[in-house]
């Protein structure tokens, strides 16, 4: 009996493991999708998180799921905060990305699960072992590396600042949502993306208002970018983050970066320097080795 238990346990952890990886390629591929999107950034932000919370809500009805999250209102609250931050999150990476790019905006950005990796024995009491860290300094000279052209420019102090908020956003989202734990699966991550929405919703409407214009070549990218990236790309994440361990969210998280590098030349056509190869292959082998490595020592 206690064997089943636990071989139903490794393939739950397994799962996870799966739709977390999946969940960040697709986030992965935002950038090639709202590359066809004529939008500001406040507009794309609104509406993939209309679309993407919509589908989610739709599914966990028509799946007969049951609203559970006004049992656990210390957890709610929690989910509450992650929401906004995610909200935030996005619309200060919005922001950084028109004002100083996305390279030295997806390194700010990319400060978030160092924040996380810090906090995490005081928080929720992992053990930050070596292996961790020597894998999670790997991954974190990788993403120099592979943004490292982004120094060349000129720098704009408030996308800078913006940049960095994100990341501390990022960082809110992850430990708030870590602590829902009993509010999971679906549910989780269509209230995630709703109230997330609405939270966006405030800042466009008090900002700009509800008018958007959007041309037809549009409309099929908004849609992915809604209902694939967004959508299942949030169940994905949400749903699987509550049975990671909070630094393995944090040390692999760095595949959504480096996917969204590798995508931008496959697909875009964009040149990678070979720094930039290197780079990647320090984040791709670093997160390899945080995990792997703990693993064959357990």
């Amino acid at each position: 009996m206690k064997n089943q238990s636990e071989k139903g346990m490794v393939i739950n952890m397994k799962r996870s493991y799966f739709k977390y990886i999946f969940g960040l390629l697709l986030f992965g591929s935002n950038g090639i999708v709202a590359s066809y999107i004529d939008l500001s950034s406040y507009e794309i932000v609104l509406l993939r998180t209309l679309i993407g919370s919509l589908l989610l809500i739709i599914l966990f009805f028509m799946g007969k799921g049951t609203m559970t999250f006004y049992q656990y209102k210390k957890q709610f609250f929690c989910l509450v905060v992650s929401s906004i931050a995610m909200g935030a999150s996005w619309m200060f990476l919005y922001e950084a990305y028109a004002r100083i790019g996305v390279s030295i905006s997806s390194l700010l950005y990319y400060c978030g699960p160092v924040i996380v990796m810090a906090l995490s024995p005081l928080l929720f009491k992992e053990k930050l072992t070596a292996i961790k860290v020597v894998g999670f300094l790997s991954v974190l000279c990788g993403v120099f590396l592979v943004n490292g052209n982004a120094f060349d420019g000129n720098g704009d102090t408030f996308g800078i600042f913006c940049g960095l908020l994100s990341a501390v956003m990022y960082s809110l989202m992850v430990i708030f949502n870590k602590k829902a734990y009993n509010i999971t699966g679906l549910e989780n991550a269509a209230l995630q993306l709703l109230i997330s929405f609405l939270t966006v919703a405030a800042f466009v409407g008090f900002k700009q208002g509800f008018e958007i214009h959007i041309q037809q070549s549009s409309i099929l990218p908004i849609l992915i970018l809604g209902l694939l990236n967004t959508g299942i790309g949030c169940y994905f994440y949400f749903s699987s983050i509550g049975n990671l361990p909070v630094q393995t969210v944090a040390i692999c998280g760095y595949l959504e970066p480096l996917s969204a590098v590798l995508f931008s030349v496959l697909l875009l056509k964009e040149t990678m320097l070979p720094i930039q190869i290197v780079g990647a292959v320090m984040i791709l082998g670093g997160a390899v080795f945080g995990e792997c490595i703990k693993r064959g020592e357990a």
